[in-house]
């Protein structure tokens, strides 16, 4: 069976993903196979493997840091919040149903079968488990029943680093609390701790690191410096949104309120010569000035598309359209822009129906059955002026409702088994598509982004951008950055991988 290294937090969005993400990387460059595991994990941007199973998109990223396929067992729980207080809960890559937070705390029990079936198919063909918790293990309401912190660390039998954000402030006094709220069995499992986002000098850290190290007698394992990586974001617990690149071509993605699969414009963020910006409130959009807007995924598009309306952001999207503006929707963003989506089972809302957008001729349904696949196929129309025809393209579904095109809309592409997907509008200004990932192919962005920079008369000559070799660079540079400011002789002592 495996060895194993599990990274806690001492709360969330400390950079448990990341650091995960940066082992896999540093311990495959070893020589050693290593895959990643998350028993428990809640976030809207999720994935589809290859055969057609639903997980969080952070274990793939790990994977992908790990270069090896991702797999539903590294995230057997995958919890969709689709409301403030319940969730969809996805088992093994389906979902399976919905619950409030108490009644799935009370459930938790029933899962600990699916997460050790999961942990051991791994660890049988794998020599490394690389484990990440959630939250913090010090939510003490959260003990009993727990399955993705101290429970399922006592369950595999894994050592722990604890991690600690310092760019929150207060880190001493984090690491210090969540260690002492722990049983002493629970403590013992904490083998070192990481400081991690680190800005200034170290030299000034040490006197502090000294004496936390003598308080709760584990060592100080690194300090990981700040530094940004243009890194697939596990959930909206992020800086995305807040930060913008500066680009000639300016990206405006609608923030909704329960947005889904943001990643889709990943491949954006990471470009060059893009600019993107999260509209959240009408005033925003008001001041919005955009060369393509993107309405991206909802867990809830009914209410979103509610929100849209009454919220008055429906209407300057409209007169962004109307100035000139392209327009394109990616799944629920995509039902968002049609004429009405109809819920006649109450899947996602009590509304019944509602109207959408109307920049798309189409009627949206939503069903009571989740289509989960990894496709390909052929662009079929023309969208912005581009001829498209005959691109190939590929992406992921995650959808449970059907849209019917009305009259005047082209089908968006044919896919491999014949079924088509999406629309374009008569006058090509408006595209939808039920395609996560769409931007992801380098010819179809690469085209878009052409294209808008000819409209403003803009230079284009700097070549095509590699979205996957751009993503190596920032796994590389991510597993560069850990293993210098991190005392790896430890950490494989810790693991008990040396020599393999």
């Amino acid at each position: 069976m495996a060895k194993n290294i599990m990274f806690m937090g001492t709360g969330s969005s400390v950079g448990k993903s990341l650091l995960t993400a940066a082992m896999c990387r540093i311990l495959n460059n070893k020589g050693l196979s290593v895959a990643p595991y998350k028993s428990q994990n809640m976030a809207l941007n999720s994935f589809i493997t290859r055969d057609g199973k639903e997980m969080g998109r952070a274990q793939v990223v790990q994977a992908e840091c790990a270069r090896i396929e991702p797999e539903v067992e590294m995230n057997p729980v995958l919890l969709k919040p689709n409301s403030d207080v319940g969730c969809q809960v996805i088992l093994m890559g389906k979902a399976e149903f919905n619950m409030d937070a108490v009644d799935y705390h009370a459930h938790k029990p029933q899962l600990v079968d699916t997460v050790m079936k999961a942990y051991n198919k791994l660890a049988s063909e794998h020599q490394v488990i690389a484990i990440e918790g959630a939250g913090s293990p010090a939510e003490i309401n959260l003990r009993d029943n727990d399955i993705v912190n101290m429970g399922l660390a006592e369950l595999v039998d894994a050592p722990v680093i604890l991690i600690g954000d310092i760019d929150k402030g207060g880190v001493f006094a984090s690491i210090y609390g969540t260690i002492e709220l722990l049983e002493p069995e629970e403590r013992a499992r904490i083998k070192g701790f990481i400081i991690n986002k680190f800005r200034g000098d170290v030299e000034l850290l040490k006197p502090g690191i000294e004496m936390i190290e003598a308080k709760v007698n584990v060592p100080c394992l690194g300090v990981i410096p700040y530094k940004r990586f243009v890194i697939d974001d596990e959930d909206s617990v992020t800086e995305r949104f807040d930060r913008q690149n500066e680009g000639d071509i300016t990206i405006g993605v609608v923030y909704l309120p329960h947005l889904s699969n943001f990643t889709d414009c990943t491949a954006f963020d990471m470009h060059p010569d893009v600019r993107v910006e999260y509209y959240r409130n009408q005033r925003e959009l008001q001041l919005a000035n955009p060369d393509l807007i993107v309405v991206p995924g909802s867990k809830n598009t009914m209410d979103d598309t509610n929100h849209i309306m009454m919220s008055k952001m429906g209407d300057e999207i409209k007169r962004i359209h109307d100035s000139g503006v392209p327009v394109v929707g990616i799944c629920g963003g995509y039902q968002l822009l049609g004429k009405e989506i109809k819920d006649p089972h109450g899947v996602e809302s009590s509304l019944g129906s509602i109207e959408g957008l109307g920049l798309l001729n189409i009627v949206t349904t939503i069903g009571q059955e989740k289509r989960t696949v990894r496709t390909e196929g052929k662009i079929t129309a023309n969208f912005m002026g581009m001829d498209l025809t005959g691109m190939e393209v590929e992406g992921y579904e995650i959808h449970m409702g059907e849209s019917q095109a009305l009259d005047g809309e082209k089908a968006f592409a044919t896919l491999a088994d014949g079924t088509i997907d999406g629309v374009v509008a008569a006058d090509g200004s408006v595209m939808g598509t039920y395609l996560h990932g769409i931007f992801d192919n380098d010819d179809f962005r690469e085209k878009i982004i052409a294209t808008l920079k000819a409209k403003k008369n803009l230079d284009d000559s700097a070549g095509a951008f590699d979205f996957k070799a751009f993503k190596e660079e920032q796994y590389d540079s991510l597993a560069k950055t850990v293993e210098e400011n991190m005392d790896m002789d430890k950490i494989m002592e810790i693991i008990g991988a040396i020599g393999q």
